[in-house]
């Protein structure tokens, strides 16, 4: 057998699937990943890059390469072997891959010591040690990897990381060291892996390698591109969900960036347009009254200039949107925003407060007369400003109940991304009647999103300031108001229990 046949046996004979619908069964490798195994092995090989789109295997097929070099044909006695990624929960991801084989495998498991705190694997009998690594840790410098895994590369902004020098330098007192690069594409072509990349399709270099696969067609939401640039769409890939992801983009431009960067593999930044205007027209319904009606909402507290934003939503799904600015200075602040702020003031869309500052108690006010004419369920807001509306409602006499109501609400991905989706099924399913509020429309035509490595997206302001003052305040009030239904709701279907049911000892 060759070098890559040997380490192919071994793979589908020690390893097993950590994960999905096929975990706990023996690993078969699927014709591509053989391909690229004798590509790393078959003739010398200093550097592979292997960039395609998410869920095609990249974490475990390098988790099964790490099992290779840690425990098998290819380990070098106390050799250290080490996975780099951007953050501590992506490093922890190859982790718990490997982890999860080696816990599976009746033989891998008798010779391999798996350290949870610590993320890492050891093997004591050949003193090999893998430990997983990550660039918001402490320094990695004095390391001397054989073998590595930069996980993700892509999301490293620029041209430089110190965690991916320091490995890469530390390798140098090694005859034969390896590194494996496994990412989708990075955002802009002076960024780390892009560079990784253009240099090894330049193939001065033998011993470095790169497997691209994308799709440069102009199909981009079809099936042809989703085959041609995922090597595994018709292995393992759930092909009807890429199918709705690809429709769901088409339809909506706060998707199709993440999607061609996370399924096509393509070399774009993963922001845009939250809406399209169609899709934003088609739910421009007039709303019913609020007044008398079960109400959630979402309110975005601005700086002491800045516009203030207050958005009911019904359980019909009217969208009711409450704006603030100062009155002083508004001609200039329209000036320089682009918007005609005076204009929306005089049409009811915008109210203009006395002074050059947002005065809270004018906030306070609206929110005890929604208070009293509607059956408020939650409010969540945004705790940064929070602390100077809290007087106001006191001075008012909020009760505990109506204080009660209040929810904190994270701007980061966590907390928005579920709501984002939320908020796009229910446009796309022409679920709201938002009114035209001018306001809201200027909100709605700025505001963007921003994706994390997992997909998780939160609202931005766009990138150009000369798009109408950058507000997104009364989006971001729209989209807090969706969660906090959502998790209201929520809460309300779990079971409740019955305490004159149970018996105390």
């Amino acid at each position: 057998m060759s070098r890559a046949e040997r380490n192919i046996e071994w793979i589908e004979t020690h390893c097993y699937v950590p994960d999905g619908k096929l975990a706990g069964q023996r690993v078969q490798l699927t014709d591509h990943q053989k391909l690229w195994m004798i590509s790393i092995y078959d003739s010398p090989t200093r550097t592979f890059i292997l960039s395609m789109p998410r869920k095609n295997a990249k974490t475990a097929l390098s988790a099964f390469l790490l099992l290779l070099h840690l425990v098998g044909p290819e380990a070098v006695r106390n050799g250290q072997l080490y996975s780099s990624a951007n953050s501590r929960d992506q490093a922890a991801i190859l982790f718990k891959y490997a982890a999860a084989s080696v816990r599976l495998s009746p033989t891998l498991s008798d010779f391999v010591s798996v350290k949870d705190s610590a993320k890492s694997i050891e093997c004591p009998q050949l003193g090999t040690v893998y430990r997983a690594l990550s660039a918001d840790a402490k320094t990695a410098h004095g390391l001397s990897p054989v073998f590595i895994v930069h996980d993700e590369l892509g999301q490293v902004k620029g041209s430089r990381s110190e965690l991916y020098d320091t490995l890469e330098t530390g390798s140098a007192a090694h005859d034969n060291p390896l590194s494996i690069i496994i990412s989708t594409q990075a955002s802009t072509d002076n960024d780390l892996l892009s560079l990784l990349i253009d240099d090894a399709l330049q193939g001065e270099d033998p011993k470095r390698k790169v497997i691209l696969c994308t799709y440069d067609g102009e199909h981009v939401y079809s099936d042809e591109a989703l085959n041609a640039a995922n090597p595994h769409f018709g292995d393992f890939m759930n092909q009807d969900e890429l199918r709705d992801i690809a429709k769901r983009a088409q339809r909506m431009p706060s998707l199709d960036a993440a999607y061609r960067n996370l399924h096509l593999n393509q070399r774009i930044a993963v922001d845009d347009k939250f809406i399209s205007l169609n899709v934003w027209k088609e739910n421009s319904g007039k709303p019913e009254t609020w007044r008398g009606q079960r109400v959630w909402a979402g309110l975005d507290l601005s700086a002491v200039s800045d516009l203030t934003s207050l958005v009911l939503l019904t359980e019909s799904g009217d969208v009711h949107c409450f704006n603030w600015l100062p009155a002083d200075g508004i001609h200039d602040k329209a000036a320089r925003d682009r918007v005609d702020w005076p204009t929306y003031a005089k049409n009811g869309h915008l109210e203009l407060i006395p002074g050059r500052t947002i005065s809270y108690d004018f906030v306070a006010q609206r929110l005890l007369e929604i208070f009293n004419n509607c059956d408020v369920q939650a409010i969540a807001f945004d705790r940064y400003n929070m602390r100077f509306l809290i007087p106001e409602l006191q001075r008012l006499e909020f009760s505990p109940t109506m204080i009660d109501k209040f929810r904190e609400f994270g701007q980061g991905f966590v907390s928005m991304s579920p709501a984002i989706r939320t908020l796009e099924e229910l446009l796309l399913n022409q679920k709201l009647r938002h009114g035209n509020n001018a306001v809201l429309n200027i909100c709605a035509h700025n505001v963007t999103t921003q994706s994390d490595p997992a997909g998780n997206r939160k609202f931005v302001k766009p990138d150009s300031r000369h798009d109408s003052g950058r507000k997104i305040d009364a989006m971001v009030s729209l989209a807090m108001a969706v969660g906090v239904r959502q998790s209201h709701e929520l809460e309300e279907k779990k079971p409740k229990l019955k305490l004159n049911a149970l018996k105390f000892y």
